[in-house]
Formats: C-alpha cells, sequence, structure tokens
C-alpha cells in the first residue's frame, strides 16, 4: 500500500458516518481533503444527517449514500472507486431478547458485508475498522495490563452477563470473522481497538459512551461499572483511525486508549471542576484501593502516533469536560 497523495484528494468511505464517532472522524477527513461517502440507512433524513452537511467543506467533499451493512451487496455502490474505507458501523443495542439474531449476526455480517464490497471494488487499499477495548480486555482472570495479543472471553461474558457483555461478545465475534476473512481473500485489514471514548460530539443527541462518563453526575448507577478502565478523547480516536490508513506500515490490531482510571479518579477529577453538581466520591462496594484496567496503546505509540490528550497534560476530567461543554451548547444536560 502507497501513502496516499492526499493533495489529490482521495476517495474514502465512511459506514456509521452519523454516529458519534463516524461524525467527527468525517469532520477530521473533510479537513485534510479527503472526498468522503457517508454511509447511513437513511440518509435522506435531516434529523439524521444535517450535522454532516453542516460540517466545513460539506458541500464540495462530502456525499451522502444508502447503505445497511447488514444487507449484503448494499454498500457496492458506495464502496466503489475508494481508495480506503471506514467500517464504524455497529448495533449498540446492551440489551435485547434474542442476542443471536438481534445483535451478533448483525455485527459479524455487517463488518463481512463491508468487506465483501471491498474486494468487489479492487480499488481499497486498506479497510480501518472499529473495534473496541471490549474484544481484549474482558477477562475470567485479572491482567496487570492488557495488550493486542488478548481475545475477550466469550464464555466469562455469557456466564457473567456483565453490563454491555452482548455487544462485547458480538463486537469480539465479528472482529475474528473479520480477520479470517482478510486472510482468505488478502484484504489488507487494520483494527483499531478504542476504550471508552470521551469528548466533544456533533450528534444532535448524548452518544452512550457520553453518558457513561457522565454517569457520576447523572447517578446512573447501571453504567458505574463501564467506568472502571481506559478513556481516550475523541479527536485522539479519529487522528488514529485516519493515521492508521495512511501508514502503509500498519498491520494487525491497535489499541488505542490514553487514559486509565477507575470510578473514583472520574468522581474525584469533576468534582473539584464542577461542584455545583455535588459528585459523590464515594461508592458502596468500591474499595478505595480500586485499581483501573490498563489497555496499553504501545504499539499505536511505536508507529509514532502521539496522543494530544495525554495523561501527561490532561486527566480523565478534562477529557470529560469537553463533553459536558457539548451536552451545555446542544441543551442536553443542565447549565
Amino acid at each position: 500500500m502507497e501513502p496516499e497523495n492526499i493533495e489529490n484528494g482521495a476517495t474514502v468511505c465512511v459506514t456509521g458516518a452519523s454516529g458519534f464517532i463516524g461524525s467527527w472522524l468525517v469532520k477530521r477527513l473533510l479537513e485534510q481533503g479527503y472526498f468522503v461517502r457517508a454511509t447511513g440507512r437513511d440518509p435522506t433524513n435531516l434529523n439524521k444527517v444535517k450535522h454532516l452537511l453542516d460540517l466545513p467543506r460539506a458541500e464540495t467533499h462530502l456525499s451522502l449514500w444508502k447503505a445497511d451493512p447488514t444487507e449484503e451487496g448494499s454498500l457496492d455502490d458506495a464502496i466503489e472507486g475508494c481508495a480506503g474505507v471506514f467500517h464504524v458501523a455497529t448495533p449498540m443495542e446492551l440489551s435485547v431478547n434474542d442476542l443471536e439474531n438481534e445483535v451478533i449476526k448483525p455485527t459479524v455480517n455487517g463488518v463481512l458485508n463491508v468487506m465483501k464490497s471491498c474486494c468487489k471494488a479492487k480499488t481499497v487499499k486498506r479497510l480501518i475498522y472499529t473495534s473496541t477495548t471490549g474484544t481484549v480486555a474482558v477477562q475470567r482472570h485479572p491482567q496487570p495490563e492488557f495488550n493486542e495479543s488478548f481475545w475477550t472471553d466469550i464464555d466469562f461474558c455469557k456466564d457473567q452477563k456483565m453490563n454491555a457483555w452482548m455487544y462485547f461478545v458480538a463486537k469480539t465475534m465479528a472482529e475474528k470473522a473479520a480477520w479470517e476473512f482478510a486472510k482468505e481473500h488478502s484484504l489488507d485489514l487494520v483494527t483499531i481497538h478504542p476504550s471508552i471514548v470521551i469528548g466533544p460530539f456533533v450528534t444532535p443527541s448524548r452518544p452512550l459512551s457520553i453518558d457513561v462518563s457522565l454517569s457520576v453526575i447523572t447517578r446512573n448507577e447501571a453504567l458505574y461499572p463501564l467506568t472502571r478502565g481506559g478513556a481516550v478523547h475523541l479527536d485522539d480516536v479519529c487522528n488514529a483511525h485516519i493515521y492508521l490508513f495512511e501508514h502503509p506500515e500498519a498491520e494487525g490490531r491497535y489499541i488505542c486508549s490514553s487514559h486509565s482510571f477507575t470510578i473514583l479518579d472520574l468522581a474525584k477529577s469533576l468534582s473539584r471542576r464542577y461542584p455545583e453538581y455535588n459528585i459523590p466520591t464515594k461508592f458502596e462496594g468500591v474499595d478505595e484501593s480500586l485499581k483501573p484496567v490498563p489497555c496499553s496503546s504501545k504499539k499505536l505509540m511505536d508507529l509514532g502516533f502521539k496522543f494530544k490528550y495525554n495523561p501527561e497534560e490532561h486527566d480523565v476530567g478534562d477529557l470529560v469536560s469537553d463533553a459536558i461543554e457539548s451536552c451545555r451548547e446542544k441543551g442536553l444536560m443542565p447549565v
């Protein structure tokens, strides 16, 4: 794969483009001179796509395409002629009645259908698939640190049925299927594994991962268990997607997580910044000695990527502050 000559405006496709990560990725790609084909199930619904059409350079560099990754062939037209594809779309249902048909099949078939369309196009130099540290770090036995060699224990997820377990199972199965397909069809696949993504957003509604980071403010106790692990700023995640696409030597899986934290770290940081929210700093059943579950981004940084929002200069509260400002601007939380 040759480095992209962005001067000539490479064309790329982004699935799930109207979502939290997808829309910010589109924003960054447009800024860097890419022509972006954004796919969605209903691109004519202005309520769902207006935030994309309002982005700088959208008028000249953005086109909207109707496509559903769960339908084979649906993405053929959008991907034909593209130099790269960013498969960001994913079902986010955390509690459904039919795990197999409502979560696993749409997630697995989604990535495989994208890959089939990439193979048909014959122009795609690399596919970047947005996975998650949820395919790495959910384990029966604790580890001091996780890297890309780990795979989430699906049986453990099914046994424990912890918060978001269906999502972890589906994403793990989908990624394993993707790697098999890539090997069989010689498709250049790179996967990126963000931890909890936090930051500003252009979507009209509040994304789920922002809900997680705000749970100590909103007192959403169901999300508390997800606040022990890693976090990364949305801008860093999207820049990492583009970095992995543009660097030919990138290969395999890449964890993208800048901060390790616990609910106690999050609460203490936010309570200092936002005393008006009376954020609790002690939680029932949570020991003061609780340790985070760190996921190492060493492989990504060894490739030369630098986190703009790194823990040396920004704590996890700084990441959440950006999200809070977006929420306030959109009237999605108390001022």
